[in-house]
């Protein structure tokens, strides 16, 4: 990531092609589902709802509706 500067995988265009990535992702855990889900989310509404929602979490991770 640092050598493509980005922030986080959530910025890859490379994402749905990067067998790193597709193999964490295809890990059993709920965890794991979590991450994608994030990834997910902040691919389709960006870091700052992302930041919004997250900091109404209880724990490391939480539900991720959509803004609106």
């Amino acid at each position: 990531m640092k050598e493509m500067k980005l922030e986080t995988c959530a910025d890859c265009p490379d994402l749905t092609t990067c067998k790193t990535i597709q193999d964490f992702f295809n890990k059993n855990g709920y965890k794991y589902k979590k991450y994608r889900q994030s990834i997910e989310f902040i691919r389709k509404n960006g870091y700052p709802a992302f930041i919004a929602v997250a900091d109404g979490w209880k724990g490391a991770y939480g539900r991720l509706d959509s803004p609106g």
